[in-house]
């Protein structure tokens, strides 16, 4: 698959019928070796332990300004179909805010309100390691959707590991999402809400995300998330 191969009619069906949308073979195998292999390299902000913070075990490095071609690319053509998606998600729960059609655009808007580290990721995990469930919420604007992108092969590569999503519905037990993905896989989410449609209308539903106990090897990821940190 390339971007411009994405079915975003199917996408968004998706989203709104289960949470999360599955972009198979969304980057090649060389292209996830090449992007694995930065995790040692440089052009990083900051490296985060999670065990320091108890976020789980593990490591992810945020990417520094300007980002890597491909990562950018990512980011870029990613963002337009996905702020449709957005406002038409805003417009359904009632909130005002807007996303403009370009992500240099929605940048401006975050570097304005002071957000202006930038947020794309790789994550690294080893046996024992995983990443609790929470959200990427890093100031006033957040962006309502992001994608995880998964660089090595399951059963080959790693074991366990798996991307787990929860929605917590009111009122009602929580619901959890296992994402089967296989190397070069895309999955989009929300970052922290989204609409669903209920017996007396249109209510809203928290998520949050994680990765289960990795088994053994190892297993990266990039993140691709379209707001900026404050």
């Amino acid at each position: 698959m390339t971007l411009q191969d994405i079915d975003w009619t199917a996408a968004e069906r998706d989203l709104n019928a289960q949470g999360c949308a599955l972009l198979q073979g969304l980057l090649s195998p060389v292209e996830c070796e090449v992007m694995a292999a930065r995790y040692d390299g440089e052009g990083f902000r900051s490296t985060v332990v999670m065990a320091r913070h108890g976020f789980g075990r593990g490591e992810y490095r945020y990417f520094a300004y300007p980002l890597p071609d491909a990562v950018a690319e990512l980011r870029t053509a990613l963002y337009p179909p996905l702020a449709q998606i957005a406002n038409r998600w805003n417009t359904a729960l009632g909130e005002p805010t807007r996303y403009p059609a370009s992500h240099l655009e929605y940048l401006a808007r975050c570097h304005a309100a002071g957000q202006t580290r930038p947020t794309p990721l790789l994550l690294r995990y080893g046996p024992g390691d995983y990443n609790c469930l929470h959200q990427d919420l890093y100031g006033e604007h957040v962006f309502p959707l992001q994608a995880a992108i998964l660089l090595n092969e399951p059963g080959h590569d790693f074991e366990g590991g798996e991307f787990v999503l929860t929605e917590q519905r009111p009122r009602m037990q929580s619901r959890a999402e296992v994402v089967p993905l296989r190397q070069g896989d895309a999955v989009l989410f929300p970052v922290h809400h989204r609409p669903v449609q209920g017996g007396r209308g249109i209510y809203r539903v928290n998520l949050r995300h994680g990765v289960s106990r990795l088994r053994s090897g190892r297993r990266h990821t990039l993140g691709i998330i379209f707001h900026d940190a404050a």
